[in-house]
């Protein structure tokens, strides 16, 4: 029987948790929403809306990116555009025993999978996919099950989304 310090002790030397929380002001909160509004706001624009000169709003951006809380900016897709006209969540499990690095290895690489994320309890992992139709998700869904190492999955297909106020 492993005892709880054990335990404890290997949950911690697994995942760091020891991650700090970042003192913001509402200044700078401020601006994180206007570039999540859009990320190709200039330093200019933002600093406007927050009563900054563009140098200070600069400089606190560059801040933002050093220290980590903006990770990144993206392009936002019109997928169907792009010929990729269904999007779909596949719910995976595993056995019991199944390694959440292994979890997230099964959907590496394939490039219809958009986000793979491990979860707690049921199900083991969701899988967000593009397809181009049906038989190219059923395709899709079919790699994922010759894993291997899942031992199940459910398909929710998505009829329709709304980006939400953050």
């Amino acid at each position: 029987m492993i005892c709880a310090q054990s335990l404890l002790d290997w949950w911690w030397s697994r995942y760091d948790c020891s991650v700090p929380r970042t003192d913001l002001d509402d200044v700078d909160r401020r601006i994180l929403e206007l570039l999540v509004e859009d990320g190709r706001r200039s330093a200019s624009d933002a600093g406007r809306a927050v009563g900054l000169s563009p140098a200070a709003a600069k400089r606190r951006i560059d801040r933002l990116e050093q220290i980590g809380v903006i990770r990144g900016y993206r392009a936002v897709l019109d997928h169907a555009r792009l010929g990729s006209q269904i999007e779909a969540f596949v719910e995976l499990r595993f056995a019991g025993r199944t390694q959440v690095d292994d979890i997230e290895a099964v959907a590496a690489g394939m490039a219809e999978v958009v986000e793979a994320f491990t979860t707690a309890g049921d199900p083991d992992a969701l899988v967000r996919v593009r397809a181009t139709d049906l038989d190219h998700l059923k395709r899709v869904v079919d790699r994922i099950r010759r894993s291997g190492k899942v031992t199940g999955t459910k398909t929710l297909i998505v009829l329709g989304s709304a980006a939400l106020p953050r």
